[in-house]
Parts: structure tokens; C-alpha cells; sequence
């Protein structure tokens, strides 16, 4: 089984084209992937091999980095402060793909040829040399075969690092931190040093980084709050002397030059990643019996956890003793503790321990509490039950499920007896023995036909553990020769992992490994933590299985309702989600509920006449925060207020008149800022069941006979109409002048100590113009790509027009400015000549709803239904949970559905899939039947052009199956609706 890669993912397409635009002005690489170097290839020789070369100035590359943020939304850097730059990317959205992606077009546009990937842990690096094993394929397809070689710099094959600084093709050197952070300027502890710091005969005396050093390379750190953080990491990363330094991370501490951010809210919201549910497996307390659990001893004292009486209520709390106290008087006199008394403290290291009427409690240890190694086999039991539910769903469907399990101690999955025999440790015992139990219920008996249970049993679990040299499984810390081994074997098993033809789908892990790999394919996560055991972060937890999952054939699966990460958390699911919140703000830019000055930057609306997009820019963002603060939507600590978050829900919010044209982004990004994460309760979980009752009924049939129908579309695209329509437009374009030089004389006006120095213009003009020496791009290659015109096409408008002289003073503003006229025009000819046909003979069956596996999560994303095809209606924004409970509770509304993904109609652009059909009744007399699409605002013009465009070719969808339905949209107002259309 290979993986697919999918090539138009867009949130990733933003993410390498905000690297590629810090360099726009540097000379374009003339030929895609020709083997040649010079100046002009982005490429220049040195003495010891070839190196990038970087024409622009520090002042361009800011301009350059200010647009970007402004795009994206960020703030703004005024100050480069060094070549670094930040990439934000949440774990599970493609981190590395993007960064090998920005690899190939960083020399496809500009002809960089030599990077180094630097790793702060050998499970990243071998992630990375996996990744690029894995997309080597798939990038010689999508850049015409260009040639990249990859290495693990290996201090033993020092020929490697020469063929890297001498070699013209894509040099790609991954690099552990630790292979070069020691000892590198001291020749006094040359010994000491790396063996990358030191001079060496096979290299002619030189030092292998001198060859690293004069390739001037592009340095892409992973995970470079793992890397850099100590100033001897920084001086070593300096010490490559990096053309520029690119830093990929979900979990920056230090943010330098931000230009790209996809959060955690962001990829959850906009589903990139796997929703998250929380299974909470605790032991609630019944305080009926005398609780005694030991968290600290110190000397001739100890913290003791009690359950206390205080005003009259019983809670969990902790509390200091010494020797001697009666834990009847410390927990309020509560007749359970009579007579229980702290007997001893031993506060010797290794032997901390307390005694109580006899009992002897180590750390962690409680009296009264159900056993810790039952919570633990409940954990292990719902972990399989989880699992197997998600196979009878998914094993139809292709999709493998995966389990995964950290642990703190090997021993506790595989030990040794006296022999030195591999035995099975507690863990891997309640597995099997729960295992054994859950698969004799007979929802289960189709997941095991012609399958010996009991041979079958073994092969299904299995660990990933490092080895001693006797080849024992062992604790370690993640950093050791023996993790090496193991990591190799995990990555080499990614993609048989994923087969059916592999048994193994319960996988257990030291909590040390958790670092630096994931499967795609896990869907449960459970973590057995010992007290005092490695502290695995909720963050941590979840990233192993965050990826969305493949199929048999490698696929991506985007549907939502397969994506579900179960974390089993041995913690209420409040406590759990509180904390993952707190850990996120902690480790990430992600501050929940904050407004900052700068976040409105990056939002646009398309212009009409134009078709261009107009930011709102920095200075525009300042004014609307100073606004939104000024009207009580923003406290004092640029927090949202409840005032900001009740006109939202209500889509209330009033918006200066200045703003209008971004009114619908503005209210979208507010959302997004004061939305928590979307993490359900899994104990809330329901399988959703069909409506018989509704789904036989004659309204819905007679609905459904209606808007079953699928249809076809023409393009009637008249070539000869497209090119006399581009040659008008082209030449009523702006005059593209030649590249000049602008003089400006400023004069100091007045010194202030607060404002410091004050300047006015005094003089400004054109110098004369400036003559490039500059080669020509094949403008019609050029123009073919961007359009997918044919050659012949190009030359009849570019002929036509009369305006080659302005390609010859600016070729790329020339072929920019005539792709965004032709891609106009195009559009136009595509919106009026599109005809939809209707096919009788193939329609969405009804029967397709009962194929349909649906969850929803009580009082969270569901309303109960009695007028659709299921008992509940899952939403997916406020504004459809307000339409299907009035359409719930309206008289009016005889039967209604939300669509279901696979309702969809074809469009030119893109499938589209409508909200909601319904019958409703005028007058009590007149059916009437709709299909309605729902959006924030029901102002056209608000809307984005593609969203627009979808609506339109709907219309004509509808329109052309002739089944008296009326396509409604945009909605926002349910009431209004209802009004308008039933005559109320």
C-alpha cells in the first residue's frame, strides 16, 4: 500500500506560496528545471561548490514579508531583524509535506538548489527522511521529474557533505541539532568537538561545515521549539550561515517574522484534521467509605488527600500531616476516619511512605478507592469496545482503525522472568482477557469470520520498544541509539500498518516515544499513566491521531463523519477539555477570545467591476479595534465580552458604513476568535436512526421525487467571443511603464522627546527612466499555464491587442495584469454559457438514507427531530440549528431534510451540495417545496464570487429538472423565510 498526496489542498498552497512571495523581485529561474547555473538562476559558484544566491536587499525582503502578513492576517513585522521566518502549521495538517513542497517550488521559481532540514530528535528525523521517501513519487510528477537528492548527514560518510556543497541538483541534508552544537569556535576542545567542527584530510584540511557554510543554504527547522532554544543552538544555527532560516512548527516560542498561521481552532474548524471526542473513565467518589490517598512527603510531614467536610458538604481535598494527627478532626469530624491515625512518615529517598492503622501507602497509593489497575482494564476495555464499533462502520468502507496506547514502564506490556523469558506484562494480559470477552457479543461476530480468535489474539497487538544490546525491551528517554532502531521500524511499518493484510491494530508505546510520529489510521487514544510516571500532555496525546484517515488505496477521506479521534482520559471531559485549552494557550499563539489590533489585516472583498480583492489593511484594522473597544465589544485586556459574543450568536453586531463591503468577513473572523474549541463529550454520543415514519410518508416521497434528479451541463464556449472580448479589455488596460527610479527629498521638521525626530516631504519626482538588461520569458508558455488556453488562442489576443511594447518594459507585471483580464472574461463567457440537462434515468434513490452512519452528540450539535428522515438534525453552524428547530416547531413546515454530503449537484466549480429541502404549506391549502441554502448573510454581494457562482448554477440545476421547486437563497433568517414564502 502506498499513500496518495493530494496537490490542491489550498490551506497548504497558502502556506508555501507565503514562503515564495518573501523572494518576489528576485530574478525568475528563465527555464522550468533545466540543469544550468548562473546569477540569474538563483545559484553562484564558490570555492568549495555551488551556492544559493540572494539578490534582493533586507529592505525588499521586509516590504516583501509586510505584504504577506497582511494577506494572512498577521502583524506586521517593521523591522526584519534577521532572515528567520515563522510558519505556524497545527500538528496533523501536512507540516512536512508543505515544507518539501516549498523545497521543489522555491527552486522551480528561483533556482535555490541547497537546504538543510535541521531535527531536534531522531524521531523527527527519521519522519523526515520518511516523508521524503514517501513523496518522492508524487513530487517527480508534479515538477517534470526534476532531480532532488536527500541524505541523514552520517559524520562517518563525509563525502556526502562534499557531494552536497558541489552538486548542481536539489541538495536536501537533514541534521540532527545535536550533530553540530558542540564545541565549534574553541580549538582547545577540538576533541570534544563535533566531528562537523573539525578539520579532516579527506576534505583537504577543511572542516565539513565549511562546505555547508559557503552554500549559503536555506535552513528549514522542525520543530525549532525543540532546536534553538538555548543560546549554544542559536550560535550553531548561525554557525551554517543560512541564506535564510524557515521555521515549521504547531508550537513556536520564539515568533520571528510570522508569515503563515494555521491554528489549532482553525484546522479543527475547517475541518483539516480529526474532530476530537472525550470517553472520561474515572472513579466518581461516593464518600461512604474512610478515602486516604498520599501525594508528597517531605520531612516529618506529608500531603494527604482526604475527602473533607466544610459548611456542611463533602469534597475531595488535600491536606498537610505529621505524626500522630487523627484524620478524624482533619476531615471535620466525619465519624468514617474515627480512630484512623498517621502512625509513621518515612521520608527516606526511595522509600516515601506513610502508615495508617496498619496500612502502608506509598505515593500515589489510596485506601478506600476502586484499584488502580481496575480503572486501568475499564481504560483498556473501552478502548477495544471503541475500536471494534468503529470497524463494524469503517472496515466496510476500506478504512483500517488503528489503537494506540502509551505506557511508562515496558514491563507493564512485555517483562522477563527469572530465565530471562519474554512474559507478558499486567497490560497485555487485561488486554487480551478483555478482548476475549468484548468479541463474543454477537454485534460483533461479522468482524470474525473464518478467523481463529485465539491465533488471531496474539497478531493483533503488538509494542514498539527500544531494545538493549541482549535484545530486551527497555525504558528509555526517546534520544538513545536503541530509540534509533525502533523508530526506523515504525516508520518503515507506517504504510503496512494501514493494510488489511497486516493483523496488528492495537499498537502499545513508551510514553518516551511519543514524539515525531503518527498513523493516519489511529482513532483511539488511550494513555495507562503509573503515578509519578513520564507526564504525556493532552497536546501530545491527540497529535498521534490527528491526521485524517486513508483507505485501502492510500486515499485521503474526507468525510467527517468517518474523522473521529476517541481520547479515553482517566479526567471528567471538562477538566480534560479545560486543560487541553490552557496547554494550548500556553504552547501556541492561540489566546481564546482575544481580539488584536492587527486581526482584520488580512480580510478581503472582491471588488465588482474590477474583480480584485481589497484588504482592509493594517491602518483599517487599527480603526475597527479602536471601534469595537470603544462600543464595549473588547475589554480592557483585549478579550471579547459577552456583550461582542450575544450580538454575534444573534448576528447583531453593528459595523461602521466604512466597513460594510467586509461586514461578512469581519463578523466570520470574530466568530473564529471567540470560538472555543469544538471537542465533544463522547458520553453524550448517539447513533443517529432513521425517521420511518417520516422518510415512507407521502409528503417526503412527493419532496424527494422532486429534487432526486441529477443533471448534466453544457459549456456553449465561443473561443472567437473570448478573444475579442480579452484584445477590448487589454487595450483599455493601464500603460505598463518601464522599471524607473523615484527621488524623494525629505527635510526634518521638528525634534520632539516623546516623538523623536518629525520629517516632511520637500521634493519628490521621476528620475529618468532605467534601462533593465533583462531576458524575455516565453510569454505564450507563460500565459497557456496560467490559463489552460491554447497556444493558438494566446497568439490571436496578444496579436490583436497592440500592446506588446508594455510586455518588453515589465514582462511579469505585462503577463500578471493580461492572465487576471483573460481569467475575467472567461468567467463571463463561463457564467452565461453554461446549460444544465436533465437526466431521468439517474437520480439520489431514497434508499441512500439508510446507508448513512450518523453520530450526533446530544445538546451539542443535534436536534431532535420528528419532521425529517432521522430522529436528530445535525448542524453544523448557529444559523441551521436556528432554521431546524423553527422548522421543528412551525406549523407551516409539513416535512423538511438537511441534505446530506452526497446530494450533490455539478458545477463547473466544484460540486455543491444545498442545505435544506422542505414542503411547506400556503394558506393550508397550496404545497409549496424548496430547496434552500442558508448562509450568514442573505446579502448577495457579501458573498464570496465561488460561493455566489454555486448558488447561480444551482438555480439553473433546478430550473432545468422542471419539478415546480423553488431554489431559495441566500437565507439567514428562518422567520423571514417563513413569512415571505407561506403567506403567514
Amino acid at each position: 500500500m502506498k499513500l496518495q498526496f493530494q496537490s490542491d489542498l489550498a490551506y497548504q498552497l497558502r502556506a508555501i506560496d507565503s514562503v515564495v512571495q518573501i523572494f518576489n523581485g528576485q530574478p525568475v529561474r528563465q527555464s522550468n528545471f533545466t540543469v544550468f547555473y548562473g546569477e540569474d538562476a538563483g545559484m553562484i559558484q564558490t570555492d568549495l561548490g555551488i551556492g544559493n544566491r540572494l539578490d534582493l536587499t533586507a529592505d525588499e525582503v521586509l516590504k516583501n514579508v509586510q505584504q504577506v502578513q497582511m494577506r494572512n492576517g498577521l502583524p506586521k513585522s517593521e523591522t526584519l531583524d534577521g532572515m528567520n521566518f515563522t510558519i505556524e502549521m497545527e500538528t496533523g495538517t501536512g507540516k512536512t509535506y508543505v515544507y518539501l513542497r516549498t523545497i521543489y517550488e522555491l527552486n522551480k521559481k528561483y533556482g535555490f538548489t541547497k537546504f538543510v532540514v535541521v531535527v531536534p530528535s531522531v524521531a523527527i528525523r527519521e519522519g523526515v527522511y520518511k516523508s521524503l521517501q514517501m513523496t518522492e513519487q508524487h513530487f517527480h510528477e508534479l515538477y517534470d521529474r526534476q532531480p532532488l537528492e536527500y541524505f541523514i548527514y552520517d559524520s562517518e560518510k563525509l563525502d556526502r557533505v562534499r557531494s552536497f556543497a558541489t552538486a548542481t541538483a536539489i541538495q536536501v541534508m537533514i541534521i540532527n541539532i545535536d550533530a553540530f552544537r558542540k564545541s565549534f569556535e574553541d580549538p582547545k576542545k577540538e576533541d570534544k568537538a563535533n566531528v562537523i567542527h573539525r578539520p579532516n584530510d579527506r576534505l583537504n584540511g577543511y572542516r565539513p561545515i565549511e562546505f555547508i557554510q559557503q552554500t549559503n543554504p536555506i535552513v528549514i527547522i522542525d520543530e525549532p521549539q525543540s532546536v534553538d532554544t538555548t543560546p549554544k543552538s542559536k550560535e550553531a544555527i548561525e554557525s551554517l550561515q543560512p541564506m535564510c532560516t524557515l521555521r515549521y512548527s504547531a508550537t513556536h516560542v520564539d515568533k520571528y517574522n510570522m508569515i503563515y498561521r494555521l491554528d489549532a481552532v482553525d484546522a479543527y474548524n475547517e475541518k483539516l484534521v480529526k474532530k476530537i471526542e472525550v470517553m472520561s473513565i474515572r472513579s466518581e467518589p461516593s464518600f461512604n467509605v474512610p478515602y486516604i490517598k498520599l501525594l508528597e512527603v517531605r520531612e516529618r510531614k506529608a500531603k494527604v488527600e482526604l475527602d473533607v467536610n466544610k459548611n456542611g458538604k463533602v469534597k475531595r481535598t488535600a491536606k498537610t500531616v505529621k505524626y500522630g494527627d487523627d484524620l478524624y478532626d482533619i476531615s471535620g469530624k466525619r465519624d468514617i476516619y474515627r480512630n484512623y491515625r498517621i502512625e509513621q512518615i518515612d521520608w527516606a529517598e526511595g522509600n516515601e511512605s506513610i502508615e495508617v492503622n496498619g496500612n502502608i501507602l506509598k505515593i500515589g497509593e489510596a485506601l478506600g478507592e476502586i484499584d488502580d489497575d481496575t480503572i486501568k482494564r475499564y481504560q483498556i476495555h473501552k478502548t477495544i469496545e471503541e475500536h471494534l464499533d468503529k470497524e463494524l462502520r469503517l472496515n466496510p468502507r476500506g478504512i483500517k482503525v488503528l489503537s494506540l496506547f502509551f505506557i511508562d514502564k515496558v514491563a507493564n506490556y512485555r517483562d522477563y522472568d527469572k530465565d530471562g523469558n519474554p512474559v507478558k506484562g499486567k497490560y497485555a494480559v487485561m488486554f487480551e482477557e478483555e478482548y476475549r470477552k468484548l468479541i463474543q457479543k454477537p454485534k460483533y461476530r461479522a468482524l470474525f469470520n473464518d478467523i481463529d480468535v485465539d491465533i488471531d489474539v496474539k497478531k493483533i497487538h503488538n509494542g514498539y520498544f527500544a531494545q538493549d544490546k541482549k535484545g530486551k525491551l527497555k525504558d528509555t528517554k526517546g534520544n538513545t541509539q536503541a530509540d534509533t532502531d525502533v523508530y526506523s521500524l515504525i516508520m518503515k511499518d507506517k504504510e503496512r500498518l494501514l493494510s488489511f493484510v497486516e493483523p496488528l491494530r492495537f499498537i502499545f508505546s513508551h510514553s518516551a516515544l511519543r514524539e515525531g510520529w503518527d498513523n493516519p489510521n489511529v482513532f483511539q487514544i488511550c494513555t495507562l499513566k503509573d503515578s509519578g510516571g513520564t507526564y504525556v500532555s493532552r497536546r501530545q496525546e491527540i497529535g498521534r491521531g490527528l491526521r485524517l484517515a486513508v483507505n485501502q488505496n492510500g486515499e485521503r477521506v474526507s468525510d467527517y463523519n468517518v474523522n473521529t479521534l476517541t481520547v479515553m482520559a482517566n479526567e471528567s471531559y471538562e477538566e480534560f477539555v479545560a486543560k487541553l485549552q490552557s496547554e494550548l494557550e500556553e504552547e501556541t499563539s492561540v489566546t481564546f477570545g482575544k481580539i488584536e489590533k492587527h486581526a482584520f489585516a488580512g480580510l478581503v472583498y472582491e471588488e465588482a467591476e474590477t474583480e480584485e480583492p481589497v484588504p482592509l489593511g493594517y491602518e483599517r484594522s487599527e480603526e475597527l479595534y479602536a471601534y469595537l473597544k470603544s462600543h464595549d465589544y473588547i475589554n480592557d485586556k483585549d478579550k471579547a465580552t459577552s456583550t461582542l459574543k450575544e450580538e454575534l450568536a444573534n448576528y447583531q453586531i453593528n459595523i461602521p458604513e466604512a466597513f460594510k463591503p467586509w461586514q461578512p468577513v469581519i463578523l466570520k473572523e470574530l466568530k473564529r476568535i471567540t470560538e472555543s474549541l469544538p471537542i465533544r463529550d463522547a458520553s453524550n454520543k448517539k447513533h443517529v436512526k432513521l425517521n420511518k415514519e417520516v422518510i415512507n410518508s407521502e409528503a417526503f416521497l412527493e419532496l424527494w421525487d422532486k429534487i432526486k434528479y441529477k443533471t448534466v451541463y453544457s459549456i456553449d464556449f465561443d473561443s472567437k467571443e473570448l478573444i475579442q472580448n480579452s484584445i477590448r479589455s487589454i487595450q483599455k488596460m493601464k500603460k505598463i511603464d518601464k522599471i524607473r527610479i523615484i527621488s524623494r527629498k525629505d527635510a526634518i521638521s521638528s525634534i520632539d522627546r516623546v516623538t523623536g525626530l518629525q520629517t516632511v516631504v520637500v521634493g519628490e519626482g521621476f528620475e529618468n527612466y532605467v534601462t533593465v538588461q533583462q531576458p524575455l520569458p516565453d510569454v505564450i508558455t507563460e500565459l497557456q499555464n496560467r490559463t489552460n488556453l491554447t497556444r493558438k488562442t494566446i497568439v490571436r489576443i496578444l496579436t490583436g491587442c497592440k500592446r506588446l511594447g508594455d510586455f518588453q518594459n515589465n514582462p511579469q507585471k505585462f503577463i500578471e495584469e493580461i492572465t487576471k483580464i483573460i481569467q475575467k472574461e472567461m468567467k463571463l463567457i463561463l457564467r452565461d454559457g453554461i446549460k444544465y440537462y436533465k437526466m431521468d434515468d439517474d437520480y439520489y434513490a431514497v434508499e441512500l438514507f439508510q446507508n448513512e452512519e450518523l453520530l450526533a452528540y446530544l445538546n451539542d450539535n443535534a436536534v431532535e427531530s420528528t419532521k425529517s428522515p432521522y430522529d436528530h438534525v445535525i448542524y453544523d453552524s448557529d444559523i441551521e440549528a436556528r432554521f431546524a428547530k423553527r422548522f421543528e416547531s412551525d406549523e407551516h413546515v409539513k416535512v423538511y431534510v438537511k441534505l446530506p454530503d452526497w446530494f450533490k449537484i455539478d458545477t463547473p466549480i466544484g460540486s455543491y451540495n444545498p442545505d435544506w429541502a422542505a414542503v411547506i404549506n400556503k394558506d393550508e391549502e397550496e404545497k409549496l417545496y424548496f430547496v434552500l441554502e442558508t448562509k450568514g448573510t442573505d446579502i448577495e454581494e457579501f458573498l464570496r464570487p465561488t460561493e455566489l457562482a454555486k448558488i447561480e448554477f444551482a438555480r439553473k440545476h433546478f430550473e432545468a429538472i422542471d419539478t415546480d421547486v423553488r431554489f431559495e437563497g441566500p437565507e439567514n433568517d428562518v422567520s423571514e423565510f417563513l413569512l415571505r414564502v407561506s403567506g403567514k
